[in-house]
């Protein structure tokens, strides 16, 4: 099979978006990375029903319709960081109140559990409490905005945002005819607008239906027997933001409502574990299906890049992960390499 001779101004654009991609991870840019493209992304996907259901518009009729469609994207998006920092501040849904109710339920549940599971667990609360801080403080530079860094991260994710609204209205608006070194760069770019589409609207998908699942047994079944749990709502929230990481996401959150599930008796906690089980499973099923279909990839390949850039950067890696590895595989299936 011949493979097409690599120009220096192709090397030089992946060198270029290589060093791009490092340099968010090293300086916390990518929650305002993800926050542009996903309003990119949502204009791209958005605009081309608005000019369906009004053929009749003028061109500044049409710039005047995307710009108002990416302004209302910007301030709906920026409603809902503001209001996530807020919720999880609250005294209802703070994750400190729910990281210390973890640890009083571990420490209280020690006589019902098996030896094989205490002799595992952090010796008491106070324990496992230093365990989560020694853990935040090593991943600080990717929680800052959880914390008195909030301001920054969120003036990050605002102007990014309002820059993917504007690069999306040009786009949308205008046909570029780009030179060779342009044009190389314009596909790397579209390349990885790709690979963020398919991996973060698909796991949107995945995670709204688990969520969903787990809403109504912490919120609907559980009650329905007598079985009311502490922190439901912030577990739900957390069910569906970490459930936006494949695989790994679903095991924490899992970890966390099988825990608060044991402050009521080890039945609960076990059928909680049951229940959450077959919703892994059907999540793995659904994850193999929507993503893995999507960039043509199975969850453990997902998972080994996933391993491999935390160690190298932490929680922004975790998240980094899945987007950046279908983006590399649609390079190289652009070359026919794979």
């Amino acid at each position: 099979m011949k493979i097409n001779a690599v120009t220096k101004i192709e090397t030089a654009a992946w060198l270029i978006m290589a060093a791009a991609m490092l340099y968010v991870l090293n300086y916390n840019l990518l929650p305002g990375l993800l926050a542009g493209l996903l309003v990119f992304e949502l204009v791209h996907i958005i605009s081309p029903y608005i000019a369906k259901k009004f053929p009749g518009l003028g061109y500044f009729s049409k710039v005047i319709a995307i710009g108002l469609l990416a302004a209302f994207i910007v301030g709906l998006l920026t409603l809902v960081v503001l209001g996530l920092i807020a919720f999880f501040k609250s005294n209802s849904g703070s994750l400190t109140n729910l990281i210390g109710k973890m640890a009083q339920i571990i420490e209280d549940s020690r006589s019902i559990l098996p030896d094989w599971i205490d002799s595992r667990l952090p010796a008491d609360a106070v324990v496992l409490q230093q365990m989560v801080t020694e853990w935040l403080r090593n991943n600080a530079s990717s929680l800052q905005f959880l914390g008195k860094e909030a301001g920054r991260y969120v003036a990050h994710m605002i102007i990014a945002m309002i820059v993917g609204g504007m690069l999306a209205l040009r786009e949308v608006m205008t046909e570029d005819h780009y030179k060779p070194f342009a044009k190389a760069m314009a596909q790397r770019v579209k390349l990885f607008g790709c690979a963020f589409r398919n991996i973060v609207f698909a796991q949107v998908r995945i995670s709204t239906i688990n969520t969903v699942f787990t809403g109504t047994y912490l919120a609907i079944i559980l009650p329905s027997v007598g079985v009311d749990l502490p922190f439901v709502k912030t577990m739900v929230m957390i069910t569906f933001i970490i459930g936006l990481l494949p695989v790994v996401g679903n095991l924490i959150s899992n970890a966390v409502i099988v825990i608060v599930s044991m402050s009521h008796s080890l039945g609960v906690a076990l059928g909680s574990l049951l229940f959450l089980v077959i919703i892994h499973k059907f999540e793995y099923f659904l994850n193999a299906r929507i993503v893995g279909g999507k960039i043509r990839a199975n969850a453990w390949e997902l998972l080994i890049a996933m391993v491999l850039m935390e160690a190298a950067f932490g929680i922004a890696g975790v998240v980094a992960a899945p987007i950046y590895y279908a983006y590399i595989k649609s390079e190289l299936r652009e070359r026919e390499l794979i």
